[in-house]
Order: structure tokens, then sequence, then C-alpha cells
């Protein structure tokens, strides 16, 4: 929560505006971080330069793949990585709709050639999230799996990637971090961990298995819902269809928070005061 644009002239309004576009767009962190830097005057290692003889360390609880700590808070004090994006192809590959002045910053946007002063640790990451999740379900007496590469794809794909490793695999239990990009179609309430547990119990009413699937955010708040996520199963379609629920409805207007809602099956923490990314959990019966 810390921003100050590369110019006056450029209004709170403006930031909101393209904030929003942006994390509704389905880009990465890695793409939405390239735009964000490029009309920051702090963002990208830019409150570095605004104290050029101060010797820095920043304490980190990353939201971001491990290693890609710049992206954290798009990186006020880190160098920006070498291979990230260019911001105007960011713009034209998700067809973005920026306010005038955020445009004019990001076709002028440089890449930063100054090396920030200092140096970082780590406190907390995504990786501390799932190993605990593990770690729990291995306790309970699951066999469980740790999927590294379901992480980032789209949200379609990733979850598909989920449910056919535990299907088809040979764990109780797999579990998986990250943030799938999923970019919103509707005007409902509902995040990507949402989507995913809904997109989920659509491809489960199909199967003939007890499994169930958790997907949260970390942090308490997934998307524009109250919530951080929902659980769901292969009996989810059913009971909403007996309630006269059309999952895919549900699905194309964006509204996954109003459908768990109406099922009961919200998980609500209320925010946790912490981010280390989503968190999502299958299990089937032995």
């Amino acid at each position: 929560m810390i921003e100050w644009p590369v110019s006056d002239e450029i209004s709170l309004a403006d930031l909101q505006a393209a904030n929003k576009a942006l994390i509704s767009c389905g880009a990465s962190i890695a793409e939405v971080n390239a735009v964000r830097r490029a009309f920051s005057a702090v963002k990208g290692g830019g409150l570095t330069r605004h104290s050029p003889r101060a010797r820095l360390f920043t304490l980190i609880v990353s939201d971001t793949n491990p290693g890609d700590e710049a992206s954290v808070a798009s990186g006020p004090t880190l160098t920006p990585p070498s291979d990230s994006p260019k911001a105007i192809d960011v713009v034209a590959r998700y067809q973005l709709e920026l306010p005038a002045l955020i445009m004019r910053a990001v076709r002028q946007a440089k890449p930063s050639t100054t090396a920030a002063n200092g140096s970082h640790v780590v406190l907390l990451d995504n990786n501390t999230a799932v190993t605990a999740a593990r770690d729990k379900a291995i306790a309970l007496g699951f066999s469980c799996a740790v999927l590294n590469d379901v992480r980032e794809q789209p949200i379609a794909e990733g979850c598909e990637l989920l449910l056919s490793n535990l299907l088809n695999g040979s764990t109780e239990c797999v579990v998986s971090g990250g943030e799938f990009s999923c970019p919103v179609r509707g005007n409902g309430r509902g995040g990507r961990n949402l989507e995913t547990a809904l997109r989920c119990a659509i491809a489960l009413a199909n199967e003939h298995c007890n499994v169930v699937v958790l997907s949260a955010g970390t942090d308490g708040i997934d998307g524009n819902s109250p919530a951080a996520g929902a659980i769901a199963d292969e009996t989810t379609i059913q009971r909403a269809q007996n309630l006269g629920l059309d999952a895919n409805q549900y699905l194309a207007a964006s509204d996954s928070y109003t459908f768990f809602e109406r099922l009961n099956d919200l998980i609500v923490t209320g925010p946790t005061g912490t981010n280390v990314r989503d968190l999502r959990i299958l299990l089937r019966a032995p």
C-alpha cells in the first residue's frame, strides 16, 4: 500500500482505474508489475533512488514466486528483473484501456539502470503455506504430493491439472500454491479461488469418486468478495441444481461467491493480515 506517481498530474482516480484494469485482465504478476513500475516513482527500486546514501535492508513476506522477491509490492527497494516484459507490450497484449496520463507514462517508460543498494531476506512465502499443508496432511495419515508445477496457469488449465494429478496419481492428497490467471468476465462477486472451486465442482459432477477441493487465498479475501475461497466435491453441482442454481451461469458472470454462498460452502476467515498467495488442497477417499 505505497505509491507515488511519476507525474503530479496523475490522480488517485487514475491509479485506481489502472490497478482495477490490471488485476482483472488475467495478466501474470510479472506483467502487472511491469506496467505498475512504468507510472510509479517508488516501485521497481524507485524508493532506493530517493535515498541514494541510505543502506537498505528489506524484510519480505512474499506473495510472489520463490526467487521473484522484486515483484513483492512491485519492489520499491529492489532492482526489477532483467527479463521483465515491457509495459507497453503488456498493455497491447491484454488490450487494456488505461487513463490517458497513465498511458503517457507507459509509453515514456525506460528500464531502470540503477541497482538497489542493500540486501533482503524472505521471512515467509508460498512455500511456507504449501509445506505446512503437506505436513499436516501427512500427520493426518494421507499420502500427499506437492504440485510445484501447477502454480500460474490459466485457471481452466490449472483446474484440469489439479484434478488429473489427483485422480490419476497414487496419493490421496495433492497440494498446490501460486495464483492462477483468472480474467473477470462478468459483474458478479468472487475471485480466482472461488472460481477454482466452482470449475472443479463442474468437472467432478461427471466423476464417480469421493473428492473434495479447497481453494483459498491466504490473505482471507478472494477478489471482490468477503470470502477467502470455498470447498467443493462431487455433490456440489447436484445440490446446486436442487436449489435451481445453474453453475455455468454463475461462472460466466464471475459470480462464484454467490453460488457458494447459497450452498453454505464458503470459507470465511476475515482478513488474515498477511498474504503468501493462494493454497489449494485436494483429497480423495483411499
